[in-house]
This record gives structure tokens, sequence and C-alpha cells, in this order.
């Protein structure tokens, strides 16, 4: 729930009781399944970035926070598969996916599924802040001669999400026994998933394994950090796969593949292990961290910053048993222009300085 919401008002907070209006489910999460038993108020202050524990524990009070159904104190411990549900006193709205005439790229579609090539910049679905011109808009357009499919209904939609700025393949469910046969791929982590990045520095290794429990930096909210093992009741562990493609020098294209789908997974990861993504501003990325100091090193990566001027992520490619049919897909996307760019950018520069190299490994299947 990054970049999502914002601190809940006084007035939208219901005093539960016998003459009270009805609340409004807003937002809803499931606990996983290695959750160790915390208080509600941490857990929630946890993964709503936007919002403070006091604003968290008033809600509690007013009985706006649920779980299983019933509502609880700040003081609940949860414990797996808890759902969590938070309500307020009007009803959700300002999130009704309304369809608007937003191009984008459809990969394959069928009586089940869609599959997008998500442009970069792209929101995937309203929120505070982004009420409109998401990813989920654009679809609802595309859907719209077709009054069975209503992305407002929880049952269908997203599988699975990716950043704003980055780009690439994302999948979405048409029917109700889509998502649920989808979303368990996703979860048992069946589902084969490949990005290209772009990071900052010459990686040594052709290939290896970054493991690390991941949670919210507690000196910045809107990020996340490794954890050691046991440090912090909340970081899930994560595991990304890597290789490398191609190396510039200062830079170096990579491929990872995720056995695990945490948020930021790759861009912590690789800044990890010391290769920050390029142009990652959330995670220093839009700064020279590799390279010399003369002028003409740093116009050429202000250019390059200009060229791609996200974090340089793409989703490139995706496999996943379909839910009607059993048959595995696999599917591949091709890189953004901006990307694209970057890319041959840096090859040439590489090439003109006789750093640029191609490891064998760029030929082996992970």
């Amino acid at each position: 729930m990054e970049d999502f919401l914002e601190e809940i008002e006084e007035d939208e907070l219901e005093v539960v009781g016998e003459e009270q209006r009805e609340l409004y489910e807003h937002y809803r999460f499931v606990v996983d399944k290695g959750q160790a038993l915390v208080r509600i108020d941490k857990y929630l202050v946890n993964i709503m970035a936007a919002i403070s524990r006091n604003r968290i524990q008033d809600a509690a009070d007013c009985g706006n926070i649920h779980v299983n159904g019933k509502s609880v104190k700040s003081n609940y411990r949860v414990k797996p598969f808890d759902i969590i549900t938070i309500h307020l006193a009007y009803p959700p709205s300002e999130f009704e996916i309304i369809p608007q005439d937003i191009p984008i790229k459809i990969v394959y579609e069928d009586d089940d599924i869609i599959l997008v090539n998500k442009q970069p910049g792209l929101v995937v679905h309203p929120g505070f802040g982004n009420f409109d011109g998401t990813l989920l808009n654009a679809i609802a357009w595309h859907l719209k001669d077709q009054p069975e499919f209503n992305l407002n209904d929880s049952r269908i939609g997203l599988v699975h999400r990716i950043d704003k700025d980055t780009s690439g393949l994302l999948l979405l469910a048409k029917t109700e026994y889509a998502k649920m046969h989808l979303g368990k791929q996703f979860f048992e982590k069946t589902t084969q998933r490949r990005y290209q990045a772009l990071v900052w520095g010459n990686v040594k290794e052709d290939q290896g394994t970054i493991v690390g429990a991941l949670a919210r930096d507690p000196r910045d909210r809107m990020q996340f950090t490794v954890f050691p093992d046991g440090e912090n009741p909340f970081a899930k562990h994560a595991v990304t796969h890597y290789r490398v493609l191609e190396r510039f020098g200062y830079v170096t294209l990579v491929e990872c593949r995720l056995e695990t789908g945490r948020t930021h997974q790759i861009r912590v990861h690789m800044k990890h292990i010391g290769h920050t993504l390029f142009a990652d501003e959330r995670y220093g990325g839009h700064l020279i961290l590799k390279g010399n100091t003369s002028t003409m090193y740093k116009a050429f990566v202000k250019n390059c910053f200009y060229i791609c001027p996200r974090q340089a992520l793409h989703a490139k490619t995706l496999g996943f048993v379909h839910p009607a049919t059993n048959e595995y897909m696999h599917f591949e996307s091709e890189l953004p222009q901006d990307l694209s760019e970057l890319i041959q950018k840096w090859r040439d520069y590489a090439i003109t300085l006789g750093i640029h190299q191609v490891p064998e490994s760029a030929a082996i299947e992970l």
C-alpha cells in the first residue's frame, strides 16, 4: 500500500453504537501465513506507509478496524490468515473505476484473462492522489461494451501488481474462478517472472541469488530494506535470482527471476548487494553512483537520465497455467523505447571505451 493512503481525517471516524451510521469497507488486508503475533496497530502502521500509529489507534477505538468481521482494539494481536478491514463513514466512491480512453497494449485476451504490457508512468489502480487515469480505468474502457465485466467487483481484476514507473507484463482476471486460480499460483510461487534491469556498478558474479527478508525502512517508511532473520517481525522472506546479460563498465544489464514477489523486491535486493537500479530516485539511483568525475562523463549520464527518468526496470516475461484450459502459457514483451534507448546508449559508450562484456551466462537459462 505504498504511495496510496493519506491521513484519515477526524470526521471520517464513526463511534460504534446503536445509533451509528452505516460504515463502509475501504481497505482489506489478508495476513501472511508466516506472520508473527504482533499488535494490529503495529502491523497496520508497517503496511500503510502514509498513516500514523495514533490515527490507527483512534480508528480502532472508534470501532473502524475489523478482523474476520468483528471490530477489534489496537492491542489485538494479528494471526496468520486474519482478514483485516478498515471501515469509514462514507462509501469509497472516490475509487470507483470509471472507463477512460487511455491507450494500453493488450498482449493477449480471452474470456478468462487479459495480459497487458504496461507502459512506464501508468499507475495500476486508483488511490489517493490517483483517482483516475490508471490502468484499471483503461481496462474498464476496453470492456465497456461487455457489461458482465465490472472492475469494481473485487472478485475480478488484478492478480498481481507492478510499480507505477516499472514497465512490463501485468495479468488480470475476467472471472472469479480465474482470479482465484491465478492468485493461488502467485501465492504458491509457481508462476515464472523475469525482469530486466540496468543497475549501477559492475556486477562481478555472472549469476547469483539474493536472499533477504524485506520490510519497511523505519527511517523512511516509503522505502523497504533488508533485515537479518528474526530482527523484524514484519519482514517477509524474499528470494531473487539474477544473471548478468551485459556489462557496460559503470552499469550492468541484469535479468532477475523472482522466486517471491515482495513490494520493491528487485529494487531493494539489488541495492542490498551494492547495485542500485539506474535512475531509481526512491533508492538513490538518480545520482551518479559509479564512474569518473569528468565533465564529459557527467554530461553523458545526465543525458541517460533524460532518456529514462525512471527506474530502469521492465517485467519482461511471465509464465503461468491458464485457469480454464490448464495449459502452460509463456509470454515475452519488448522493452519500452526509453529503456531500449538507454541500454543502447550505454552499450555504444562501453564499446567505444573497450569495456563492453557479454558473459557466457547470458546464454544460460536460470
